[in-house]
């Protein structure tokens, strides 16, 4: 038998954040296809980001939320409607959460 993969999907934000809550991880993949991984990262405000560099190039779009993005000890603000790419490998995380962070997350370049 072979896997046949979705020719599209459609994901309510809402649903994705209520999903990822349960899970009670700050990250929920919910797209996988071979040539990308799709997720919602979120993090409170004042919380520490663990994030380890990544074998994956990466894009963020900011949803909501307020903060700073460091890479590779470049800082920079990061706040709704921005979108930022990291390049595998670079050491990056979001400092300074003065309002929770809502994340679109995209890892590609498998």
């Amino acid at each position: 038998m072979t896997s046949t993969l979705p020719t599209w999907s459609a994901h309510a934000i809402d649903t994705l954040r209520r999903e990822r809550e349960v899970s009670g991880r700050a990250y929920l993949e919910f797209l996988r296809v071979p040539s990308m991984d799709i997720g919602l990262y979120e993090l409170a405000a004042g919380a520490d980001d663990p994030q380890q560099p990544h074998d994956e190039d990466e894009i963020y779009y900011m949803i909501s939320g307020r903060a700073r993005l460091s890479v590779d000890c470049e800082d920079m603000p990061a706040e709704p409607r921005m979108v930022f790419y990291v390049a595998a490998g670079a050491q990056h995380c979001f400092h300074s959460i003065t309002e929770d962070l809502t994340l679109l997350v995209v890892f590609s370049g498998k």
